[in-house]
């Protein structure tokens, strides 16, 4: 026998007798021990309960937003479809002031100026209406293309300057289109519209100018606007009481609505011999667009775009001839008589 065989345990007999020296647990400390394990079980299934609770409070909004969000995503439209009820205009920046449209013809600044003003515009189409062959016209496109013709026959005559709110296909709001005579000190300022009707007999044309009660309204309106802190007509505001103000802002009202009126009595005089015009072509009314207080204003409603007829003329190169031939003439005639300047070369 080696000697790591000596070395080694006795038998296996040996190994399994239990040592008699071992001390063997008392009963009363198993109890402990048992209670012990049986407390911890309750204190800490209780603890995570509470961190449970504590977690679903903090987690429940972020998951509602998860949600919410996930169900617009899935539910939203895909972006290029298109939205009727979603309307986007482009507005100027809060206190920048409007664009000034160019003038042209003459460099004298002597010269009579005409703001020409062709109405509606962008996303206002204005009235529908059909061409003779059925096809759809819109306000907006008839009233630009007369402005344009107007424009043209003016500048080609020369000793008139000429600007127009709009040459594109734009919006302006009402204030604008007045305004924009105003700031550029205009000697005229001429609207141009297409009528409309649901009466098909409905036709010829029609010249508006500020009534009484609109200018008086404005009178008092412009004046607690501008706050004593504008001119009117030359006259300074500034330093006046509000009824002085309304005074003098009606007053020039008055003697811009008599201008007003005596072109309009000038652009019937020239165009009835070259278009319809209704049975009562003088008319006035409370226009918004009309009550820049220093500038003679005339609403002119070319036709209606609603009648068949004077669709086909609003229409035709024929048509816009004959309204710029005679309106051109007017203006014209206008300044001469007004201003005591031949509007000529």
């Amino acid at each position: 026998m080696t000697s790591s065989e000596e070395e080694q345990p006795g038998s296996e007999e040996e190994q399994a007798v239990p040592a008699k020296d071992a001390p063997e647990p008392c009963p009363e400390e198993v109890g402990e021990q048992d209670g012990e394990s049986s407390e911890a079980l309750p204190q800490s299934s209780s603890r995570q309960r509470v961190l449970f609770v504590l977690a679903a409070v903090l987690l429940a909004p972020v998951a509602l937003l998860a949600g919410a969000f996930g169900a617009s995503r899935f539910l939203a439209p895909p972006p290029d479809a298109g939205h009727a009820y979603v309307l986007h205009v482009a507005l100027p920046p809060a206190g920048g002031t409007l664009g000034l449209p160019p003038v042209q013809g003459p460099l004298d600044a002597s010269r009579p100026l005409v703001v020409i003003d062709p109405g509606h515009g962008g996303h206002d189409p204005g009235a529908p209406g059909v061409d003779e062959k059925g096809h759809p016209l819109r306000e907006k496109d008839i009233t630009l293309a007369l402005a344009l013709a107007l424009r043209d026959k003016l500048l080609a005559a020369g000793g008139v300057r000429v600007a127009l709110t709009r040459e594109t296909d734009r919006y302006l709001m009402l204030e604008e289109r007045s305004g924009i005579a105003r700031q550029l000190k205009a000697d005229l300022f001429v609207s141009i519209h297409a009528d409309s009707s649901e009466a098909a007999d409905a036709s010829g044309a029609t010249l508006y100018t500020l009534s009484d009660r609109g200018s008086s309204q404005e009178a008092s309106r412009i004046a607690a606007r501008e706050n004593r802190a504008d001119t009117v007509d030359g006259v300074p505001l500034a330093g006046t009481s509000n009824a002085v103000s309304a005074i003098l802002v009606d007053l020039s009202q008055r003697h811009a609505g008599a201008q007003s009126t005596r072109f309009a009595e000038l652009a019937l005089r020239e165009g009835k011999d070259r278009f319809d015009f209704r049975a009562r072509p003088l008319q006035s009314a409370a226009f918004v667009v009309l009550k820049a207080p220093d500038v003679p204003s005339v609403l002119f409603e070319a036709g209606y775009i609603s009648n068949g007829k004077d669709s086909a003329r609003l229409a035709s190169p024929e048509g816009r001839e004959a309204f710029a031939a005679a309106t051109a003439q007017a203006i014209r005639v206008y300044f001469a008589r007004e201003n005591g300047v031949a509007a000529a070369q």
